[in-house]
């Protein structure tokens, strides 16, 4: 059930009235006054947020809709933030204007729905740019964060329209990728050289032979691993690149990496890119957050020109999502995410060492890789994605083989990709026997066969099991 006044499925619920306020109780109504009797705006003086508030109103099918959660400062009643949420997002400030016309004043932002601490508001399409994520942001995620009468916010979730899904191109392969460019089934899997960071290039491309041979997709650059000088990102490449190639010729499976091409300008992750193209790789991995968005939506430009899928990781993603109340939800990053183009993202385990319930990260599954899901009350809103590619999810940290049935119940084992890296480097016999112990785990899920019973045909499963057991690490 949703809360009071709340009727599940509709777009626009009734209003719970806080109070008896209201905006025209609360100022002269605009429309009437200043466009029927034409009074100054000046005799306004402060204050006209409440006129952001429309309980009546009905939001139209090319309307964007922002789900938020706030918390008033102590002096400020609920309608008082709700209207300055709507207002400071579109078309208002704190004051009236002599400049405001009725042209502008019908684009503002409507509040048409809350609670104490909720609230809906629909925002005119006319209002943003096409294709734009960053001016997005700049607008539902802007000055109002900063407002001294709002103490918390938080983007819970929007609902895109369909103009405005149209204006992205979505992922170039998503899904997909597994079959199109591994040719396999899913689900794809991948590790990380650990630790992390302070491996030659040399050894990075020795792990990645190690993983490759022991049955593992794809080798994976961590989040803060670049181009330093223990490791050079052009050397780096040109070493995973030949054990790429020796394995494939000894396993016959396609191989691939995730190679890390954050950068401090464009330019450089240009030249990055094109490096990683040239090598012969089909992927390259961005971190989406820490780049921004202007970088992810021109690093999907290069993707589209060279025919290359994009893994995003999602550092800095807790910054911004691990408060209840504050920042934006990991489910919107996601969704951007899927606008701009990224064909594979992060987005938690419900069951390792990072952040995440079971049932957010089912929400943001469904939502990333469903042509529809429907509105979850307080938790996320319908959208549909008009032909936009679904993304394919990534599960990381904190994974070894003795958790991964618990994963499979979260995910299932096809459209998934599955990250492991100090579970498989971690292992008693190497970083070639944690690989093959991932792969007799997956296999064994798959297959109906406990782990416990697997672990006595597979040497390399029983003594991943003997050190890890089924705990999830913290």
């Amino acid at each position: 059930m949703g809360p009071p006044g709340f009727e599940p499925g509709s777009r626009a619920p009734q209003a719970r009235m806080l109070g008896q306020a209201t905006p025209r109780a609360h100022h002269v109504h605009i429309e009437e006054k200043y466009f029927k009797e034409g009074i100054h705006h000046s005799t306004m003086g402060f204050e006209w947020y409440r006129e952001f508030i429309d309980t009546s109103y009905k939001p139209k099918d090319d309307d964007i809709v922002v789900l938020f959660r706030f918390k008033p400062d102590e002096d400020m009643e609920v309608e008082d933030v709700v209207g300055r949420i709507a207002s400071e997002s579109s078309v208002g400030t704190w004051t009236t204007l002599s400049t405001l016309e009725e042209r502008i004043y019908n684009m503002r932002a409507r509040a048409f729905w809350y609670t104490e601490e909720y609230t809906k508001v629909a925002y005119p399409l006319i209002l943003w740019e096409k294709g734009s994520i960053p001016q997005l942001l700049s607008g539902i995620a802007g000055n109002i964060y900063g407002m001294r009468a709002v103490k918390r916010l938080k983007i819970i979730d929007v609902e895109f329209p369909k103009e405005y899904v149209e204006s992205f191109p979505g992922p170039n392969y998503g899904q997909e990728g597994i079959r199109k460019i591994l040719k396999k089934e899913g689900p794809l899997t991948a590790s990380v050289p650990k630790p992390k960071l302070g491996l030659t290039q040399e050894q990075h491309a020795e792990i990645a032979y190690q993983i490759y041979t022991g049955g593992l997709d794809v080798i994976k650059d961590d989040e803060n691993l670049t181009d330093q000088s223990f490791n050079k990102f052009e050397r780096r490449v040109e070493l995973v690149a030949k054990a790429r190639d020796r394995a494939e010729q000894e396993t016959g499976d396609v191989k691939d990496a995730f190679i890390n091409v954050t950068a401090p300008t464009l330019k450089e992750m240009e030249r990055r890119i094109n490096l990683v193209h040239d090598y012969g790789f089909r992927y390259f991995m961005i971190d989406i957050l820490t780049s921004g968005w202007t970088a992810v939506q021109t690093a999907v430009e290069y993707a589209y020109d060279l025919d290359m899928a994009i893994h995003g990781h999602r550092a800095m993603h807790a910054a911004l999502d691990r408060i209840e109340d504050h920042g934006m939800s990991m489910l919107f990053i996601a969704k951007l995410a899927r606008l701009a183009g990224i064909d594979n993202l992060h987005i938690g385990t419900g069951v390792g060492k990072m952040e995440g319930k079971r049932e957010e990260v089912r929400l943001i599954k469904d939502s990333i890789v469903e042509e529809e899901v429907d509105e979850v009350p307080l938790k996320r809103l319908h959208q549909k994605w008009y032909g936009i590619k679904p993304m394919l999810p990534v599960a990381s940290g904190g994974l070894h083989p003795g958790i991964l049935p618990a994963l499979f119940e979260v995910y299932g084992t096809t459209e998934i990709a599955i990250q492991v890296g100090g579970g498989v480097h971690g292992h008693p016999d190497g970083s070639y026997a944690g690989a093959k112990a991932v792969v007799q785990a997956i296999e064994a899920y798959k297959e109906g066969i406990p782990l416990e019973e697997a672990a006595e045909k597979y040497p390399e499963l029983k003594k991943a099991l003997e050190k890890w057991g089924y705990v999830s690490p913290k």
